[in-house]
């Protein structure tokens, strides 16, 4: 369980929430297997109803592991949606390859193999969605490189901003992980109080922190 809300809260939602099929329910099986970190169940059900939603033509992905969140997205919009996604390990980009393939949505989803802070500096255009689903120490750094590239309206998604309830209980960090817990801290507290996003602070998953861009950035 991940320390967010009571375990039999988590357990009762996650057992009421319809159980996803064909590849989806595939890799969710692959990651638990194999302990790859992808979206929990209930965060994959809230990314679809706010996909529906927003309905979003183009979506910056940072962190793609093996493609779970790319497929669902191209999935939930029906291949409408352009997609970029990052990420800088071999193997999870090997098999991101294979599962973009069999979804049948390869062609709307382009995978940039490296760094994401080195690629993000180079990707170009405006979003209308951006995921952050990486190092949870970096969200900072990586906010501060695609924030601009979101469009006005557009929403960012920020997940595993709770980490494990580290990040509101001192009781529950470990000694290792205080410098991550110390800059999520920071980097929440920036988009919780910048002047031009309105985020809200979601206690399921891992955490959710969901900020819509009400106008440009403007440094001060």
């Amino acid at each position: 369980m991940s320390n967010i809300v009571n375990n039999e809260v988590e357990r009762y939602i996650r057992e009421t929430l319809k159980d996803k099929d064909g590849l989806l329910k595939e890799l969710e099986e692959y990651a638990v297997e194999y302990n790859v970190p992808i979206v929990h169940k209930e965060v994959s059900d809230l990314l679809k109803v706010l996909l529906k939603v927003q309905k979003p033509k183009s979506i910056l992905e940072v962190g793609c592991a093996i493609g779970y969140s790319s497929i669902l997205f191209s999935t939930s919009t029906n291949g409408e949606a352009k997609i970029i996604t990052v990420e800088r390990n071999e193997k999870m980009i090997e098999q991101a390859k294979k599962n973009f393939e069999r979804s049948g949505f390869d062609n709307n989803i382009t995978l940039l193999e490296g760094d994401a802070e080195e690629l993000l500096k180079n990707v170009e255009g405006e979003f209308d969605m951006i995921f952050l689903d990486a190092a949870k120490g970096q969200y900072q750094l990586f906010y501060d490189l695609v924030i601009d590239k979101l469009k006005v309206g557009g929403l960012l998604i920020s997940d595993n901003i709770l980490y494990k309830g580290m990040i509101a209980d001192d009781a529950l960090v470990m000694r290792r992980k205080k410098t991550i817990v110390k800059r999520m801290r920071n980097y929440l507290d920036y988009i919780c109080n910048c002047n031009y996003l309105s985020t809200s602070l979601i206690p399921i998953g891992d955490g959710v922190a969901l900020s819509y861009k009400e106008k440009e950035r403007v440094e001060e």
